[in-house]
This record gives structure tokens, C-alpha cells and sequence, in this order.
């Protein structure tokens, strides 16, 4: 069974999934699988790895330094499936990879998804393909066994939401604010995500639904995520990074920060 639809069906019904994203190669080439497998053991269920890019379109400018980091460090996608490798030596945990097709088209799409399914990799998140667009990469991603998450945002009419439902895999990520990553005040993504996250739920059915964009705190969590079935976290966990990295205890400040997110402090 593919390990994210796994995850999801072993969810408690009370409980909240929580996926984070961790750009690839950052702050570090070596940190990386350390830091997947730390996720992991402080209560990620799910990680979203991102592939860096030059020219993003929707990440705000703290994924955006974390990618020019990256990408200064030398990575590459073929690192990136190593780095996967590595992971699955020790951990089932789902991982998405995160990124823009550019870099796929330039790979090339039957190509790399290949490699990603030979990594071990489950998913694929590619923000700039719009759901017309879908077939460039659906039926190599299907082939290679990768569920392929559209996203939705508060600007997304119904009948696109009914469309995302359809096309994806594994959950549908649900963009909590319009706009840019980042995270932001609670009270600016809580005032309208109730509404939205109450429309996503009456146009998506087929699918779990996971909420990302601005979330940076447990109590973040609970409120954007309280009618959905996870949250997504990303820009907070770089912050972190950045607060403490190279200091001799910043993976250990970071784990806590992760724990907090899921459990509390």
C-alpha cells in the first residue's frame, strides 16, 4: 500500500496529521536525512522534501533563502533521490517531493519520476501546474506508482476544488491564505480559513485534506487544522534553522521545536 494513504488510514479520528517541509540540502548536504529521521521520531507522520529552485512562484522569501542555500551547497535532484535512499535504509515515512517542473521538464518528467520511485520517494507536489496543465507529469507519476497533490486556496472556485479532489492522490493541500509561504500572525489566517477549510470540505470528499501556509505553533495547529485532517508546516522549521544553525545544539533546538508543533509543549 502506498505509505501515504497508509498513514491516513492508521490516523485516530481525533487526531492531526502533521507533514513538514524541509528543503533539500539545506543548511547542509549532510544534514538533510538527519533531519528527516529527527522529524520523524519527535512526530512528523508525513515529510515534504523540497527541490530547489532559482525562479520560485510560490515560496516566500524564507524557503527562498533556504533554496539559494541549497542550491549554493550543490545540490541536484539525483542528490536529492540518495538522500531519499538514505531514509529508507531507516524509516517508512511518507515523502513528497516538493518543487517546480522546470527542473522536472529538464530532468526529464519519465525520468525522473523513475528515479524518484526507485529512491523510494511516494508523492509529488508541483505548484505551478494548474490541473489543465496535469498531463504533462499524471501518467508518468501514475506509472511510477507517486500520487500526485494538487492544491486548492480560498480563491479556488468549487467546481476547481471538485477538480483538485479528482486529479489528486493522497490528500489535497489546501493553502490555507492566499498569497506567499510564510508564517504568519494566527489571527490573519484564522479570520477567513474556517469558512474556506468549510468549503473544501463540502467539494472534496474523495480525498483527506491537509492545511498549510502560515501555521508556526501547536496552537496554529489546532485552530487552522481543527476541521481538517492535518497541517503542513514549513517556513516556521527553516526559521528555526536559521535562528540557531551552526550553533553545537541546532538540531537538538530544532527536534524540540518540531515536538512542540505536534504535542505541545
Amino acid at each position: 500500500m502506498n505509505r501515504i494513504r497508509k498513514v491516513f488510514e492508521e490516523k485516530g479520528k481525533d487526531s492531526k496529521l502533521m507533514s513538514l517541509f524541509l528543503t533539500a540540502g539545506f543548511p547542509d548536504l549532510d544534514a538533510t536525512v538527519d533531519l528527516i529521521l529527527g522529524f520523524k521520531n519527535n512526530g512528523a507522520d508525513i515529510i515534504e522534501l523540497g527541490m530547489p529552485f532559482s525562479d520560485p512562484l510560490a515560496d516566500g522569501p524564507t524557503i527562498q533563502y533556504s533554496s539559494d542555500v541549497a542550491i549554493n551547497n550543490g545540490i541536484t535532484i539525483d542528490r536529492i533521490f540518495e538522500m531519499v535512499k538514505e531514509v529508507r535504509k531507516q524509516s517508512e515515512i511518507p515523502i513528497i517531493l516538493m518543487g517546480y517542473m522546470n527542473p522536472v521538464l529538464r530532468y526529464g518528467v519519465e525520468k525522473f519520476c523513475a528515479g524518484a520511485e526507485e529512491a523510494g520517494v511516494d508523492g509529488l507536489i508541483i505548484p505551478d501546474i494548474p490541473i489543465e496543465e496535469g498531463g504533462i507529469i499524471e501518467e508518468h507519476a501514475k506509472n511510477s506508482k507517486l500520487s500526485l497533490i494538487y492544491l486548492v486556496a480560498p480563491n479556488t472556485s468549487d467546481e476547481r476544488m471538485k477538480q483538485a479532489d479528482e486529479k489528486s492522490e493522497g490528500f489535497v493541500y489546501c493553502v490555507s491564505v492566499t498569497g506567499v509561504t510564510g508564517a504568519r500572525e494566527g489571527e490573519e489566517v484564522s479570520k477567513s480559513v474556517n469558512r474556506f477549510i468549510e468549503r473544501v470540505k463540502t467539494n472534496i470528499t474523495r480525498n483527506p485534506v491537509m492545511v498549510g501556509f502560515g501555521i508556526k505553533s501547536h496552537e496554529d495547529a489546532n485552530d487552522i487544522a481543527s476541521n481538517a485532517d492535518g497541517f503542513i508546516v514549513g517556513s516556521a522549521l527553516i526559521d528555526t534553522i536559521k535562528k540557531n544553525y551552526p550553533n553545537e545544539e541546532w538540531q537538538s533546538e530544532l527536534f524540540s521545536f518540531v515536538h512542540s508543533l505536534k504535542f505541545g509543549k
